[in-house]
C-alpha cells in the first residue's frame, strides 16, 4: 500500500492507497498540455494494443457534455483502442466548437494508437461552457503513446483527471473465472457536482478478464446503480458522468472462458467482485466531497419497495439541512422526519423509527422515550455517521452515501472559476 501524498487532502481520505497491478493489454502515459493547469499533468492516454471491448454508463442530464455525447456514439460498436481524458476543462455547453473539439481530439489520438476514430473513447472534467482547444493535443498525444507503459503507475493516471479532487481514488478486486484469476482496477475522479444519474463524474474500470461488450453492459449497469447512483455530495448531476469498463481478455491467454452472456453462472466471482469495487470508489468519492469533515451513510429499511426506499435514502442524503446538523453535529433528528415526509413515497408517520447510530431517537411518530441527549451528541462527533430509518411498511431496503455540508463546500465553489 502506497502512503497518501504530503499535501493537505480530505480529513475522510484513505490512510493508503491500494496498489493496482499492471493489466495486460493495458498501456498508460499521462502528460501536460496547459489546458488550464500549470507545472501538473492534466492528460492521461490509454492505449490497449489488442484492442478492448468496452461498455458504458453516462450522464442523463439533457444538457450533457461534447465528450458525453461522443461515448454515446461510439458505444455500440462495443469496441475500444485507446481512451484520452482531460481535466480542467469539461467541454461542456460548448456548441459545434465542443463537438468539432471532440472529433479533432479522436482523430489526434487515433493517429498515434493506430487506429480508427471510432474507436477512441474521449473524456472531459473541469469548468463548464469554456471552449476546449483541440490542438493542445497535437504531439502531446503522439508522445503519450511512445511512452505508454504497462508498468505505468496507476496512481499517476488518477492523479491526471482530479480537479478539486484532494486525493486520487484507485481500487483494485480480483475473482476467478473459470479456473483463472483475473484482475480488475479502477480509478475515479469527483468531489463536487456529485448527484449521479447512471454513473458517476469520471470512473475508468479496466480488466483482463475475457467478457465481451453484450455482457459487460447489464453488469456495469447493475454495478452502477448499487455504487454511484447510490451517491450525493450536493445533489447536482454533472454534464460529464461518464463510467466506462474494458475489458483486455488477456486472460483467456491462462484458460480463463471468454463471456458474451451477463446471466452466464460463471461470472458471479467476477460480478461480485465489480461491485465491490464500483462501491469502493464510489465511497472515495463521498469521503473526498468538497469541504466535508464527515462520511454519512443513510440505510431506510420498511419500505414498500426496494425502489421506494432508494428514493427515500436519497431524500435524507440530498437533504442540506440533514446534512448541516451533521455538520453541526446536532442530532436533529427532526430534519430526518422532513426529508422522509417530503420523498413523495408511501411512509406513515406513526410507524417511523430513527437511529443515529445504534442510538434510537424516534419510535412510533415521536422521540423515543429512552432518548438521551447527551449520548446522542457524544455520538455525532464521530467522524462516520450512520443514520438509520425504518419505515414499518414493507421489506424494501437501499443504502446510500453522503457526507456534511460545510462552509468549505461554499468556498471551494464560490472561487472555483477564479
Amino acid at each position: 500500500m502506497a502512503p497518501l501524498m504530503s499535501h493537505s487532502v480530505s480529513p475522510l481520505a484513505p490512510k493508503t492507497y491500494a496498489e493496482l497491478p499492471p493489466l495486460w493489454g493495458v498501456r498508460l502515459a499521462t502528460a501536460q498540455a496547459g489546458i488550464r493547469y500549470k507545472d501538473r499533468t492534466d492528460v492521461l492516454y490509454v492505449t490497449f494494443p489488442h484492442g478492448a471491448a468496452v461498455a458504458g454508463v453516462l450522464t442523463r442530464s439533457k444538457c450533457p457534455s461534447a465528450p458525453v455525447d461522443w461515448c454515446r456514439t461510439q458505444l455500440p460498436g462495443g469496441t475500444a483502442q485507446a481512451l484520452v481524458v482531460n481535466s480542467g476543462n469539461a467541454n461542456a455547453f460548448t456548441g459545434m466548437r465542443g463537438a468539432a473539439a471532440v472529433k479533432l481530439t479522436a482523430e489526434i489520438a487515433a493517429q498515434a494508437a493506430g487506429c480508427s476514430p471510432d474507436r477512441v473513447f474521449l473524456a472531459s472534467t473541469g469548468v463548464i461552457g469554456e471552449p476546449l482547444d483541440a490542438t493542445r493535443f497535437e504531439g502531446v498525444l503522439t508522445e503519450c503513446e511512445a511512452h505508454a507503459d504497462g508498468e505505468f503507475p496507476w496512481l499517476d493516471a488518477a492523479k491526471a483527471i482530479m480537479t478539486t479532487d484532494t486525493f486520487p481514488k484507485v481500487a483494485t478486486r480480483t475473482a476467478r473465472l473459470g479456473d483463472v484469476e483475473v484482475t480488475i482496477n479502477g480509478i475515479a475522479k469527483g468531489a463536487g457536482m456529485i448527484a449521479p444519474d447512471m454513473a458517476t463524474m469520471l470512473a475508468f474500470v479496466f480488466t483482463d478478464a475475457p467478457i465481451m461488450a453484450p455482457a459487460l453492459q447489464p453488469l456495469l449497469k447493475r454495478g452502477a446503480d448499487r455504487s454511484f447512483n447510490c451517491i450525493t455530495v450536493d445533489g447536482d448531476t454533472s454534464t460529464s458522468d461518464t463510467l466506462l469498463i474494458f475489458a483486455t481478455g488477456g486472460a483467456g491467454l491462462a484458460g480463463a472462458p471468454t463471456i458474451d452472456k451477463a446471466d452466464d453462472r460463471r461470472l458471479a466471482p467476477f460480478r461480485k467482485a465489480l461491485d465491490e469495487l464500483l462501491v469502493d470508489l464510489a465511497q472515495q468519492v463521498v469521503r473526498d466531497g468538497e469541504g466535508a469533515r464527515k462520511f454519512v451513510t443513510v440505510q431506510v429499511s420498511g419500505a414498500t419497495t426496494a425502489r421506494s426506499a432508494q428514493r427515500v435514502a436519497m431524500s435524507i442524503a440530498n437533504s442540506p439541512l440533514v446534512k448541516t446538523a451533521i455538520a453541526g453535529e446536532d442530532a436533529n433528528w427532526g430534519r430526518v422526519v422532513m426529508a422522509v415526509g417530503k420523498a413523495g413515497e408511501p411512509a406513515d408517520r406513526d410507524r417511523l423509527a430513527i437511529w443515529f447510530g445504534d442510538i434510537r431517537v424516534a419510535v412510533d411518530g415521536a422521540r423515543d422515550p429512552a432518548y438521551d441527549e447527551a449520548t446522542t451528541s457524544a455520538y455525532m462527533k464521530n467522524e462516520a455517521i450512520t443514520l438509520r430509518v425504518d419505515l414499518g411498511l414493507g421489506k424494501g431496503k437501499a443504502t446510500a452515501w453522503t457526507c456534511d455540508l460545510t462552509k468549505g463546500y461554499v468556498e471551494i465553489n464560490g472561487d472555483y472559476r477564479s
